[in-house]
């Protein structure tokens, strides 16, 4: 049976190839972003597609997609909270603006989106609300300091959440991809609030988004609470766990670009 799959952050990168890892004549997905022409660009590859434009940091907005979805198909039964924004720019330089559109994109939007559409998911026989967080969301990162802070906030929500829905049908995962092989690295903010506009080296040479769409997908399907995903890196969140004091050493010695 076809699922009604709704992501966020649908027009690239890793919204965009789950969305097309999702592709099948049962699946519906709904296609959300800010681009509308990125959007559009994707639903023509996607058998059974609908686009919904959206800015996650528009509470109106928010309501009227959801009012938009329950009326189009009645309930959710995967809800992947990608929208996402990156920072690459030192505490010094971020202006508080900037910080706190960080905040806003990556934490409230998500959990806005969750909050306003978690009816619509507790009406599928077997939910899933996907919570896009990041390897700097289990460990700080230089010039990445709102950034990791608005995606640390993630993992207290969600788990949360994931516990209130213990007795529900809903399963709650939090995915934290490392270097991935998108464009998060051009359309990072600088502290100005003007783009970073540049390819890191370490997001060149990440493992390729196809491949972390489809651990994303298995991480869903296993009704997982937490999955990493990436190279070397993942490797960080670890040591921070278990080493801190070799984490630290490491972490001071890596380009963080």
């Amino acid at each position: 049976m076809g699922k009604i799959i709704w992501i966020t952050g649908a027009g690239s990168g890793i919204g965009k190839a789950i969305a097309q890892a999702y592709n099948s004549a049962e699946n519906i997905i709904i296609l959300s972003g800010r681009k509308v022409s990125q959007l559009q660009d994707v639903a023509l590859n996607i058998t059974n597609s609908f686009v919904l434009p959206l800015d996650v940091t528009n509470e109106k907005q928010i309501e009227e997609a959801v009012k938009t979805v329950e009326s189009k198909y009645s309930k959710i039964d995967i809800l992947i909270n990608n929208a996402g924004t990156s920072q690459r720019a030192t505490v010094s330089e971020t202006s508080n603006d900037v910080g706190r559109k960080l905040i806003e994109v990556n934490f409230f939007g998500s959990i806005h989106l969750t909050k306003a559409a978690l009816p619509l998911v507790l009406k599928s026989k077997q939910g899933s609300i996907v919570a896009m967080s990041s390897a700097a969301g289990k460990f700080g990162f230089p010039l990445r300091s709102y950034y990791s802070a608005s995606k640390h906030a993630l993992h207290g929500f969600y788990e949360s959440l994931g516990l209130e829905l213990k007795d529900t049908n809903v399963n709650v995962l939090v995915a934290c991809p490392g270097r991935i092989k998108t464009d998060i690295s051009k359309n990072a903010l600088l502290g100005d609030g003007t783009t970073h506009n540049q390819m890191d080296a370490g997001q060149l040479n990440g493992i390729p988004v196809k491949k972390c769409a489809q651990k994303i997908l298995k991480g869903i399907s296993k009704r997982k609470q937490e999955i990493y995903i990436g190279g070397n890196e993942v490797l960080m969140i670890y040591l921070k766990r278990y080493a801190p004091s070799i984490f630290r050493f490491i972490a001071k010695k890596i380009d963080p670009k």
